[in-house]
This record gives C-alpha cells, sequence and structure tokens, in this order.
C-alpha cells in the first residue's frame, strides 16, 4: 500500500465537525466533472490510490478512469464495501430478495438470482454475502483494486453481533476471487483486531480513526497505542486532523512516528491541502 490515500467523504457531504461545510462541498460536487477535477489534482501530485466507497456516483468515476489508460495508468481503487445507504432504501422498497436480485452482477444473473433465493431461504449467510460482494465489485471490472475494505457499518455491526465469521467470509473470498487483500474500517480497532486474530486472520489490514487527541477512537486512546505497538496488523489512519481540531503539522509529526503504521487516508477539496497533506507526509514519514 501507499502511505498516502485519498479518500472520498469530501464528495459526499461528509464532516464530522461542519453541517454547513459538509452541505456546501455537496453543492459543489453534484456532478463528476466536478470530482475528476479533485482526483485529477491529487493524481497529478502522485497520490495514486483512491480510497471510496461503492457509491454510485463512483461508478461514473470509475468509467472515466477506465476510458482513458494512458491519462490514468498507475491510478488504484480501493473499494469500501457496502455502500450502507443504497442497501437500506432497497430492503425498504423491495424486500430482502428484491434488493438482493437487484444487486446481482448483470453476467448470468438468472443463475445468481437462484442462488440468491436459495442462500435466503435456507439462511445461508455465506453465499449471500459472496455474491453481494461480487455486485459491488462490478463498476470495478477492469481496474486495479488490491485491497478491498469492508465498511465499517458492517464492520462494527458483525462484531458488535458477536458474528466474527463474516469477517472470515470476506477475508477468503477476497483473496481467493479477487487477488486482493482483504480490508476493514472500523470505529473499534481493538475490538477488531482481537476479533480477526481469534478468526486466524494474521497481519489484517485496519483502517481506523487514529489521532493525537482520541478524536472518534472508541476503546479509548490507550488502547489503541498498545494495538499499534503490541500487535502485528497494517495500520490505515483516518482522521488524523479530528476534523480540523489538531493543527496539520501537529496531527502528521505524530501519527507518522506510530508502530504498525502502514497508511494515511485523507480527504481534500482544494489542490493546496493535497499538497500541504504529501508534504507534510513525506517529510515527518521519512524523519520516523
Amino acid at each position: 500500500m501507499d502511505r498516502l490515500l485519498f479518500g472520498d467523504n469530501q464528495f459526499f457531504g461528509v464532516n464530522h465537525m461542519s453541517e454547513e461545510k459538509a452541505r456546501a462541498q455537496m453543492m459543489r460536487f453534484r456532478d463528476t466533472a466536478s470530482i475528476m477535477e479533485v482526483l485529477d489534482q491529487a493524481y497529478d501530485a502522485g497520490i495514486r490510490t483512491f480510497m471510496c466507497t461503492t457509491h454510485e456516483r463512483i461508478r461514473d468515476v470509475a468509467d472515466v478512469v477506465r476510458a482513458n489508460p494512458a491519462r490514468y495508468p498507475d491510478f488504484l481503487f480501493y473499494p469500501c464495501m457496502p455502500y450502507a445507504h443504497k442497501y437500506a432504501n432497497a430492503m425498504t422498497d423491495l424486500g430482502l430478495v428484491g434488493a438482493i436480485s437487484s444487486f446481482l452482477p448483470e453476467e448470468g444473473k438468472l443463475g445468481a438470482m437462484l442462488s440468491g433465493g436459495m442462500a435466503v431461504a435456507q439462511k445461508d449467510v455465506g453465499t449471500i454475502a459472496k455474491l453481494l460482494i461480487d455486485a459491488e465489485m462490478k463498476m470495478f471490472s477492469g481496474l486495479k483494486t488490491p485491497v478491498i475494505f469492508l465498511q465499517n457499518v458492517f464492520t462494527d455491526l458483525m462484531l458488535g453481533l458477536g458474528f466474527t465469521g463474516a469477517f472470515r467470509v470476506f477475508h477468503d473470498h477476497v483473496r481467493e476471487k479477487y487477488g486482493a487483500e482483504p480490508g476493514y474500517i472500523t470505529m473499534n480497532l481493538p475490538g477488531l483486531y482481537k476479533a480477526l486474530t481469534d478468526e486466524g486472520i494474521e497481519n489484517p489490514v485496519i483502517c481506523a480513526n487514529i489521532n493525537k487527541i482520541g478524536f472518534r477512537m472508541c476503546g479509548g486512546h490507550e488502547a489503541y497505542l498498545d494495538v499499534l505497538q503490541n500487535g502485528k496488523l497494517q495500520a490505515v489512519a483516518m482522521s488524523v486532523y479530528a476534523s480540523g481540531a489538531i493543527p496539520a503539522d501537529e496531527a502528521i509529526a505524530w501519527v507518522t512516528g506510530l508502530p504498525n503504521l502502514k497508511s494515511i487516508v485523507f480527504g481534500a477539496s482544494s489542490r493546496g491541502n493535497i499538497l500541504s497533506t504529501r508534504d507534510l507526509v513525506a517529510k515527518y514519514w521519512s524523519a520516523a
């Protein structure tokens, strides 16, 4: 994994400190061209990896990259699935079987639909999960996806329910079918690390809020540091700026000094902020 990954929160109106700023960003990025403008700035600044949800509008971004291989020869996608809102809406409108059927891949859809229907009838969660992973990955066909993440909504739901076998299903399917490294996004790094270890998943890629002041670090700041210092994992830090509560220089200097840190994911909507974060990471990570 690259040290610096570019996230997509800013494109879909996600801001944990300011609803006003979130609304302004949502208005600004109403079309694919406005998103691509910022992605081009990040790509031209040397940031090659786009860590993104499977929001429907990402399909358009994938189409642009796929159609322009000469412009984006090194562009990497790190898909993060599932995008919870679209599933919730489909379940409300179509019911369980209808929702699953609506997301199945087009190729062999009849067979997949029958398989999905049988899986629902037999409560075969593993088969359903694999079908939905394949459906989510359809938009990235032909593109480079070396790491595939499970979104925190689903990760933490399974963690809370104690259904940690779902992590093994995801892990094995991502590796076997896509030749990719499975990753997990969570709001509870200590709890998830233990669950994955108990499932026999070694040296996992885990993305979590990791910052100097403990902002949105469920389980406690000290517990996170203990896992990072004594565990065996590939940590991806998000919310390193704590939504602007920590000065950028201070935030990057602190987080790059942590053990087992593999990458930092950040979002930005201007070339200046992209270059600033890139340069700070280069400065402090090299020193660390």
